[in-house]
């Protein structure tokens, strides 16, 4: 029997499956019952009683009392998207502007690349989880608290007011301030979509920027006709990525949890959880739809 032929689209298909396949496995095995258990809470009223954990079934009640009741649920949510909104332009654009900068030839570039990848190492707990890091961490802290409260003038007073003096639009002026205020943030947050955009960029083919030299085109030209266009789908990952990190590190992320294990209402905990999901779902819908139909894939 004759074998047939499989084509190049079915074998990248097969090869996607065969690099999903973990991931899935594990989903499965680890948190596909979390999560149905998270979504039975929600729907519940758990009470403690002699006998262990009661589940009694309310409906969409502790839906409604996150909205109603909670008193800092709606504000926590509010400041967790508008956070969100402000940070994930300045990291994109300050991580794409560090790559290109990085993948620049220039004497001391892998000391350059790594230190702007250690904020990244710090924030992942690698070295706060181990004996002695709440020390670091709480220096850290009051360092950046003590700058705060001394600098906070410094940092963005005078650039506001000689924004307004020049004329410029009070909305864009209050959204520059605000980014200058971020700096620590935003740095500290951008180091694996560098890391994403610097691969992006080291895999497109020189002959690219050598025919466009050739033709006469400016360095401003090659980026906006060759190196923009190539790496938009990793800026479509990029934005993904930075907005489920912005989310999982926000402050509701805390609130969900106090609420959870210091006043165990874990059905309310659990609600707050499937609210702040469909509203992250709703966000990484709308961006990809709209950015998605920007991208442009090299074959």
């Amino acid at each position: 029997m004759a074998r047939t032929r499989l084509t190049q689209n079915q074998r990248k298909g097969r090869m996607g499956i065969l690099f999903l396949a973990p991931w899935l496995i594990g989903f499965i095995l680890l948190f596909a019952l979390p999560i149905g258990e998270s979504l039975r809470y929600s729907l519940s009223q758990l009470e403690m009683t002699t006998e262990g954990m009661s589940m009694n079934f309310i409906g969409f009640d502790n839906f409604q009392a996150a909205f109603t009741q909670h008193p800092s649920y709606n504000r926590v949510l509010t400041e967790a998207v508008i956070d969100m909104v402000v940070n994930v332009p300045l990291i994109i654009f300050f991580s794409l502007f560090s790559a290109t900068l990085l993948n620049q030839k220039f004497r001391g570039r892998g000391l350059a690349r790594a230190i702007f990848f250690l904020p990244v190492i710090l924030a992942s707990g690698a070295l706060l989880g181990v004996e002695g890091g709440d020390i670091l961490q709480n220096v850290m802290q009051s360092a950046n608290s003590q700058q705060g409260d001394s600098m906070s003038l410094l940092k963005s007073f005078e650039l506001e007011r000689m924004l307004i003096e020049s004329g410029a639009n009070e909305s864009i002026v209050s959204y520059l301030t605000d980014a200058v205020n971020r700096i620590y943030e935003i740095i500290s947050r951008s180091g694996v979509q560098i890391l994403i955009f610097l691969a992006g960029l080291q895999s497109i083919s020189p002959s690219l920027y050598e025919a466009a030299k050739i033709e006469g085109a400016t360095g401003y030209e090659a980026f906006w006709k060759i190196t923009f266009p190539m790496i938009s789908p990793l800026i479509l990952t990029n934005v993904i990525y930075t907005v489920i990190d912005a989310f999982s590190s926000s402050q509701m992320t805390v609130l969900i949890q106090d609420t959870a294990f210091r006043t165990f209402q874990f059905g309310l905990s659990s609600a707050m959880s499937w609210i702040y999901f469909l509203c992250i779902s709703i966000i990484l819908f709308i961006m990809y739809s709209l950015i998605s139909r920007k991208v442009f894939y090299y074959d």
